[in-house]
């Protein structure tokens, strides 16, 4: 149940990050929308019970370089 869950989570946040840009978001919405889906997998993968195999802490890790990575260079378009 919780694979089926984390799947349908996966999935709907990659509709979104795929789906076509209202003007409301301004520039660059796929480097938002990526920022915001890897919050999201980050919110799971602190909530899982389980360490994935001890990959855990390094997706965890990953997770955040990624994130900072796509915000310094959201202020380099400015």
């Amino acid at each position: 149940m919780k694979t089926r869950m984390m799947s349908l989570a996966v999935m709907f946040t990659l509709l979104l990050a795929l789906s076509p840009a209202s003007p409301a978001q301004g520039r660059h919405p796929e480097i938002r929308a990526a920022i915001h889906a890897l919050e999201n997998a980050k919110r799971h993968l602190q909530d899982a019970a389980h360490d994935f195999g001890g990959h855990k802490a390094e997706a965890m890790r990953a997770t955040d370089e990624a994130i900072q990575q796509l915000q310094i260079c959201m202020q380099y378009d400015r």
